[in-house]
């Protein structure tokens, strides 16, 4: 008598099925959404760190002018810029045309800055108040109050100095 003996032999199917691909995928999404949006943090708060370094710059130029023109200190805050007096550098200047220059010169360095703004204030007591104000957030802001939680303030720096 014939046996007959049947095999079958299931396949074991290794691979990847549909539905662990669009996981991964995904998984894969998120992960890139996650890198662009830490790589544009990174972009704005580089940004913002440049600015403030530059608005630093410009603060600690214009107390630096104030200090070689002693005679003159008092006359700062509230001068005028004289505009085409650029020659102080190559000719020479009286202390008083110095200051026109000065402030000349500090203002073409605030207009680096988006919406850049500075002022001196005397506080008396040879102490002065150099102010740097910038629109931080580009958003059109004006406001000169230096609030950070207020949107409609440009950021601030405030240095104090004793020419």
């Amino acid at each position: 008598m014939f046996h007959i003996k049947l095999q079958t032999k299931f396949h074991n199917h290794s691979g990847f099925t549909l539905i662990e691909v669009l996981v991964a995928v995904l998984v894969l999404s998120i992960g890139l959404l996650g890198l662009a949006s830490l790589q544009a943090t990174s972009l704005r708060n580089n940004n913002d760190a440049s600015m403030l370094t530059r608005a630093g710059y410009i603060a600690a130029d214009m107390a630096d002018r104030m200090r070689a023109n002693p005679s003159q200190v008092s006359i700062y805050p509230g001068a005028t810029p004289a505009a085409g007096n650029g020659n102080c550098i190559t000719a020479t200047c009286t202390p008083v045309e110095t200051v026109g220059n000065d402030t000349f010169e500090w203002n073409n360095l605030l207009q680096s800055l988006p919406a850049g703004q500075g002022d001196i204030t005397d506080l008396g007591g040879g102490l002065f108040t150099i102010t740097v104000r910038w629109d931080e957030a580009r958003n059109g802001a004006t406001g000169k109050g230096c609030n950070p939680d207020d949107p409609a303030d440009l950021r601030c720096l405030t240095i104090t100095t004793q020419p």
